[in-house]
């Protein structure tokens, strides 16, 4: 799909300066190789020389046919595997030739000047690291499975194989493809303590990624053309006038307006704890400078007993952050758990005097042991007595909230509290995946104390069935900003996202660098989106319903969820992976006037009630990340509570 520009312009950029470096120091010592050894570095350099011209040569020949064409119209590129071979072959003499030059220039007998003998040591160092680099890129790119995708077939007609053994074909294709994934996570988590979580995890993980990307036949440049030519496009539907019926408004005396107004509050309140779980990492990158020296202050003060305090917490970093970020006395802590392993993540219970609440705050993504708990995305079935049946929730996710659940039920944690302070309510808290760990403790609670309160922050999309989503309406608050990709992440919305990404990318009439070059200044500076030709334009809306003949090129089987998007159907998704929704009520905060800029001092915020169809597409921006993070969060909702509290005062 002509993917190769990007990385051989990289290596052509590099190549020249070294040529002519090599060259330089040529022409300065030409005369000085007449000492003992010097006919040898002189040999040296003259065939790195030429042997680098070679690859210059083949390099920019590669670079200008792959330039040639569209992503889908590779006709223009048919010449590219015999350069490929050509600049493959040339691997061989030039890592010959670096084995020669090191043998050589390390040769005792050679007693030419140091400064020749110096600048030789440079280009052969050169010659290796970029040798290494190549071979660690080969590994990580290189997909051992080849041509074995095109034996991928839909589950449908995988039944109905005549041949049991192309039906053990497929099966083995599909195993390797999984193995082939699991070794990549293993690559990955190598520096962490792997037990039986960990493999059960890791097969899990691999056969997520492999159902993913095993349908497809894009790469990583494909993906990145995709989601620029979508980010223009969308912008460019969002700068397009709405209908009335679109915009969604409230009047600021109705009865939703004021309990909108009550929880945004509340939230404003509690997204303080849940930003406090996040310990020292939070505090030092919300006060870069000035929070070392305040925690050091308090490094050698006082701590609770060890009974209060799980995991380790070394120089009282994490505690002193959460005490200053909270405002929190020592005393008004219950337990805190900073112990952390996958399916295990930390929390703290502390006494909110302010609301009279009892918070529960959990921590959201910070380690390799949380990514492995998001990425656990199996659904497993959650019954609730005499209330609900049949309920699916997130797996990993559900894990860490049955890990809390045991803790603070087993452990007398919750029981200590209320000893404490009776009267007070139970509020549980969270950001990301402390917000989902969350929702879904407070689903398993709920039962016990009936009058607790959820808040989760940044949720993740896919966490709950639709009948436990309605049922939590009762109980739980998302609260989501503008664009965030967490709140609207679920294996139907990235199937979604790569049926738009193929279909968008398949049918631009553009060439790949264009449109990346394009996309990137179109990020970086702005200006109008532009406006790209597709096979798309002119189409009436029947005919796009259909895939069309440059789409199909680049999904070697149309796998089983692509199919029910297709149709639109949400009875036809891999059972394995439903559609799972955001929890509870769902507070929608977007910015007034939607700034290009990504740093903006002053930014005014509205919020509104919103439903989680809202959240069914992931939506492309560079602020789908920065929306996400907790300070945001709370920056937002302590923008939109202050000026509530002023319109009060007013």
């Amino acid at each position: 799909s002509g993917h190769f520009p990007l990385p051989a312009v990289t290596v052509l950029i590099s190549l020249p300066g070294r040529w002519i470096g090599i060259l330089a120091l040529y022409a300065v010592h030409k005369g000085q190789f007449n000492c003992p050894g010097g006919g040898l570095l002189h040999s040296y350099l003259l065939g790195l020389l030429i042997l680098l011209a070679s690859i210059i040569c083949a390099l920019s020949a590669l670079v200008y046919i792959s330039m040639q064409g569209t992503i889908s119209n590779p006709g223009p590129r048919k010449s590219l595997p015999k350069i490929l071979y050509t600049r493959l072959l040339l691997y061989f003499p030039e890592f010959i030739w670096a084995i020669v030059g090191a043998v050589w220039v390390s040769d005792n007998s050679v007693q030419c000047e140091k400064t020749v003998i110096n600048g030789i040591i440079g280009t052969v160092i050169a010659s290796w690291i970029i040798i290494i680099f190549t071979v660690i890129g080969v590994v990580i790119v290189f997909d051992p499975l080849g041509g074995k995708k095109t034996f991928y077939l839909p589950d449908g007609v995988s039944r109905n194989l005549e041949s049991s053994q192309s039906g053990q074909l497929l099966y083995n294709v599909k195993s390797s493809a999984t193995r082939v994934w699991e070794k990549r996570i293993r690559l990955l988590c190598c520096c962490i303590v792997q037990d039986d979580d960990h493999r059960v995890a890791f097969t899990s993980i691999a056969e997520l990624f492999r159902t993913y990307f095993s349908d497809t036949d894009l790469v990583p440049s494909d993906i990145a053309a995709g989601l620029i030519l979508l980010h223009q496009e969308q912008d460019k539907m969002e700068n397009c006038p709405k209908d009335p019926e679109e915009v969604l408004c409230h009047s600021p005396s109705s009865l939703v307006s004021n309990e909108l107004d009550v929880e945004l509050e509340n939230a404003a309140h509690y997204m303080l704890f849940a930003a406090a779980a996040y310990g020292w990492p939070y505090y030092i990158y919300t006060n870069p400078y000035t929070a070392l020296c305040k925690l050091n202050g308090d490094c050698c003060r006082n701590t609770p007993t060890d009974s209060d305090i799980t995991g380790s917490d070394r120089h009282n970093f994490h505690f002193g952050s959460i005490l200053k970020i909270t405002g929190l006395q020592y005393r008004d802590f219950i337990h805190i758990s900073f112990h952390n392993k996958i399916y295990e993540i930390p929390f703290f219970v502390a006494l909110d005097h302010k609301k009279e609440a009892i918070v529960v705050a959990v921590r959201g993504t910070l380690s390799f042991e949380d990514i492995l708990t998001d990425l656990s995305a199996d659904c497993e079935d959650l019954t609730l007595e005499d209330v609900l049946e049949n309920g699916f929730v997130h797996k990993g996710i559900t894990q860490a909230a049955s890990y809390i659940y045991r803790k603070l039920i087993n452990d007398g944690i919750l029981n200590q509290a209320f000893t404490i302070a009776p009267e007070y309510k139970l509020v549980i808290v969270g950001h990301s995946l402390g917000g989902g760990t969350a929702s879904i403790l407070a689903i398993m609670l709920r039962n016990s104390f009936p009058t607790l309160r959820c808040y989760a922050f940044s949720p993740p999309g896919g966490l709950l069935s639709k009948s436990l989503a309605d049922y939590t309406k009762h109980f739980i608050v998302s609260v989501i900003v503008g664009k965030d990709l967490v709140a609207r992440l679920s294996m139907p919305n990235m199937e979604d996202l790569k049926r738009r990404i193929v279909r968008i990318v398949a049918n631009c009439n553009r060439p790949k660098y264009q449109i990346l070059l394009r996309g990137c200044w179109y990020e970086v500076f702005g200006g109008d989106p532009d406006d790209f030709p597709t096979e798309l334009d002119g189409r009436n809306q029947d005919a796009l319903t259909q895939p069309l003949l440059a789409e199909e090129s680049l999904m070697v089987h149309r796998s089983p969820s692509y199919n029910a998007l297709e149709e639109e159907s949400h009875l036809n998704s891999p059972p394995q992976y439903p559609h799972l929704y955001l929890p509870g009520k769902i507070i929608h905060i977007v910015e007034e006037s939607s700034s290009r800029r990504l740093c903006s001092s002053d930014i005014k915020y509205t919020a509104r009630w919103s439903n989680e169809t809202i959240f069914s597409s992931i939506l492309i921006s560079p602020k789908m990340i920065t929306d996400h993070m907790p300070d945001v969060v709370l920056k937002a909702l302590n923008s939109l509570s202050q000026e509530h509290g002023s319109c009060l005062s007013c």
